[in-house]
């Protein structure tokens, strides 16, 4: 068999070695030189010198050296890595702890990929990185490498078997792998034991040089202790609170110095002991600089994205991925993991925030995959996408979507419901000339009214007059959370019912609306302002005015129940899909039935508040059209014909539209697996195909006794109690768990388908900004975490001041 091994030079070709570094090959100079490098000069004649030249085998040149280097930017395929040595001396010790907090890399969920050995087909076994602890395995190579001798393996060893082989190259002689791991690991001065004892001597922070020098007592690691702990109760409240850490001043004759210390001194002084172990800390391990408290946060993220992990274990899982600008105009991607957890629910965890500098397909799937790579999710456990409609990310032929599936081809692609669904909203925002001049009207009387804090005060006074009068009169009834206080919104294409929002606030607050725009039409010293709010209280109270605002109200109602539903967690494909069609008939029933109760709505709404009543039967022409054009119609078609129903028909051919996945093959099979009504549409040739649509999960004979199984499944089911009344696959996938029918019918079918930023805080690393998000988005599991297990964490991310005692201070 051919040896496939990966050379220095191939290595460097990776995209994502060619972002970490760059190498020349021509010689450096100073003027070309990159700010966060250095080149090594030429080859001291002194053989003594601490820091011997490294030599480019390419180029035969001396290398240049990263200065800088980010933990978030860990390379977690081996044959990927940049070499240790590639690395300035002096970060290369915070280069391997990332690396050991990472830990090696066991590519879980993968299927190792087999190669033609002779006549036989072989493979690297998973049992082999139980059985050897520092073993890796690189996907993109197919390659065995050693972890160890990666971090701590002497440079330039000639002819040492596996040196470079399992540390640079890879391994991938399947048939005798066994004894080369035993050969490479050798006898007790092998160079991977050495480099194994070099690694637990690094890792032991107590054997360090600076640890022997200066001695520590008992008492000084309880001391640091409680400073450690004390930070971290802090750090911990205000990342639970989504608060700032910082200030504008903490110098020490500031009366505010940000939130964390402000926090700590409260801390100090209801706590002597806490008080007692910072006044007598040494000044360069108090626990309290920014540094620290990035630190403090890093492992608290690291601590929750580790429970998202063991959470979804070896399960298949789906994504959904979102682009924001934050307030410092970054570009910013938010992955959240779906997937099935040991009860059976449902879940979503937020996984983590990247910033991105390019929003095309290729860059988005390359920070994707990074991503996955880096918390050790395998694209081949990847069985679904959620992405907005935006061409880059839904194309068909170039979209990240597309992308994604020419890697893992059963990673199938829906787009977000809800989004489409506002998509659906804006399109009846524009689908004829009247609501668009009405909805144009909209923010100019949200700006009108609430433009300065006088004219929001006037307003709520206004509401608060004519909320007590009613309740006086008897027209509206008292309790508790009714009639709050309230303002009007502006309504927007991407935040998701504000439209229904600005308008139900108009009606509700009409009269103090309109009584606030004449108030500033008198008070106006400006024409342009008596002309601007007085032709919106002409406006309003014409009848066209009412009549669409009352229209609209119950449209985007229909619409706005079905967008809640929609972005419930727990809601399923397929009652979502049943929920569309809910929605379809409704529409059509108020096309064919609700002209009549619209008309009465509208003509008590005007004489409540006395604005004129047309006649139906006056003629007048369509709007844009002049009083002279003969194309007149009557009133009664103008508001039936051209906004009624073009508004309901509009609102129809959109969501079929924008729906049309619903009839995709792929979710007709999943609709079988619907348990309302007793199982109703369940069939067993439906239920095949999808297996055969995620063959990847099934084995062939999975596949061959599925049928039988399919059979017996439903007769069971359908004789159980428990299952009576289940309606969604979310819950029959718990009930399946709760009564361990999932181990009596072991078909991953069930599984396979149920796939902090302000303007104040502009400022925040990418890197920080993840961290915060993190465990903010995920407060259940971040509150649950024990202050050991980060403080464990904090204490191996690098060699520390001060030390924990000693059953603690263990890298994890």
């Amino acid at each position: 068999m051919k040896k496939r091994s990966v050379s220095s030079g191939d290595r460097s070709t990776g995209d994502l070695r060619r972002y970490l570094t760059k190498k020349s090959s021509a010689p450096p100079t100073d003027d070309g030189a990159d700010e966060t490098e250095r080149t090594i000069p030429n080859p001291p004649r002194n053989e003594s010198d601490p820091i011997p030249p490294i030599i480019d085998e390419s180029t035969h040149r001396p290398k240049r050296l990263r200065l800088e280097f980010d933990p978030n930017h860990i390379i977690p395929d081996p044959a990927l890595r940049i070499p240790i040595e590639d690395y300035a001396n002096e970060i290369r010790d915070e280069v391997r702890r990332a690396y050991l907090l990472k830990g090696r890399t066991e590519a879980n969920g993968h299927v190792f990929e087999q190669t033609l050995d002779g006549k036989v087909w072989r493979s690297f076994q998973r049992s082999w990185l139980g059985k050897y602890d520092w073993l890796e395995y690189s996907v993109k190579e197919n390659a065995a490498f050693c972890f160890y001798c990666f971090l701590f393996k002497k440079t330039a060893q000639p002819n040492t078997f596996g040196n470079d082989v399992f540390s640079r190259d890879g391994y991938s002689r399947w048939k005798t792998a066994t004894a080369a791991f035993k050969k490479h690991v050798g006898g007790p001065n092998s160079f991977h034991n050495i480099a194994r004892g070099k690694c637990e001597d690094f890792i032991n922070q107590r054997s360090s040089v600076s640890s022997k020098i200066h001695t520590y007592s008992k008492e000084s690691e309880i001391a640091y202790t409680i400073r450690l702990t004390a930070s971290l109760d802090c750090a911990r409240y205000l990342i639970a609170q989504g608060e700032a850490f910082r200030g504008h001043d903490e110098s020490s004759t500031s009366i505010n110095k940000g939130n964390f210390k402000e926090l700590l001194e409260w801390y100090k002084d209801k706590n002597s002991e806490v008080k007692e172990a910072f006044e007598k800390g040494p000044g360069n391990a108090l626990m309290v600089c920014s540094d620290i408290q990035k630190q403090l946060a890093k492992c608290c993220a690291q601590e929750v994205t580790s429970v998202i992990k063991s959470e979804i274990g070896d399960r298949n899982f789906a994504v959904l991925i979102d682009e924001a600008r934050d307030s410092s105009i970054k570009e910013q991607m938010a992955v959240i993991v779906r997937f099935v957890n040991n009860q059976g629910k449902v879940m979503e965890r937020f996984l983590a925030m990247k910033h991105i500098s390019d929003c095309t397909s290729a860059a988005l799937k390359e920070a994707l995959l990074h991503l996955l790579a880096l918390h050790d999710l395998p694209i081949s456990r990847l069985r679904g996408q959620g992405y907005d409609g935006a061409s880059n990310m839904r194309g068909e032929f170039n979209g990240l979507q597309k992308l994604i599936r020419d890697d893992s081809p059963h990673a199938f692609y829906v787009h977000c419901f809800a989004h489409q669904l506002q998509l659906v909203v804006v399109t009846v925002a524009k689908c004829s000339k009247c609501i668009s001049d009405f909805f144009n009207h909209v923010p100019l009387i949200v700006t009108q009214v609430s433009a300065s804090c006088k004219r929001k005060d006037t307003l709520i006074a206004k509401h608060q007059d004519v909320l007590l009068e009613k309740l006086e009169n008897g027209k509206i009834s008292s309790g508790k959370g009714l009639h709050q206080e309230s303002g009007l919104a502006r309504p927007g294409d991407t935040r998701w019912g504000s439209h229904l929002k600005t308008l139900l606030r108009i009606y509700q607050m009409w009269e103090s609306v309109v009584d606030v725009l004449t108030i500033v039409s008198t008070d106006a010293r400006e024409h342009s302002s008596v002309g601007g709010a007085g032709g919106l209280v002409k406006k309003m109270e014409c009848y066209e005015f009412v009549f669409i605002l009352n229209f609209l109200i119950g449209l985007l109602t229909i619409t706005n129940d079905l967008s809640q539903a929609l972005q419930r967690k727990d809601q399923d494909i397929v009652k979502a899909m049943g929920l569309i069609s809910d929605v379809k008939t409704r529409l059509q029933d108020v096309r064919d039935n609700g002209w009549e109760p619209l008309l009465d709505q509208v003509k008590s709404f005007c004489e409540e508040y006395g604005i004129n009543v047309p006649n139906m039967d006056d003629l007048t022409v369509p709007m844009g059209e002049s009083v002279r054009s003969k194309n007149k119609v009557t009133l009664r078609h103008y508001y039936k014909v051209d906004i009624f129903n073009v508004a309901i028909d509009a609102t129809m051919t959109e969501i079929n539209h924008r729906f049309n996945e619903v009839s995709s093959e792929l979710l007709v099979c999943m609709s079988c697996l619907n348990p309302s009504n007793s199982f109703a549409m369940f069939n067993v040739d439906k239920l095949v195909r999808l297996a055969e649509i995620y063959e990847a999960d099934f084995t062939i004979s999975d596949r061959l006794m599925l049928r039988s199984q399919l059979q017996i499944f439903i007769l069971n089911i359908r004789r159980s109690e428990k299952f009576h009344g289940c309606s969604d696959i979310s819950k029959l996938s718990q009930l399946m768990v709760e009564t361990k029918k999932d181990k009596t019918f072991p078909l991953r079918i069930f599984s396979a388908m149920s796939i902090i930023k302000t303007d104040l805080r502009n400022k925040l690393s990418d890197g920080w900004l993840n961290d915060l998000m993190v465990c903010y988005t995920e407060r259940e599991i971040f509150k649950s975490i024990d202050d050991a297990k980060i403080t464990k964490r904090f204490q191996s991310m690098k060699d520390r001041r001060g030390h924990l005692p000693k059953e603690r201070n263990v890298i994890t």
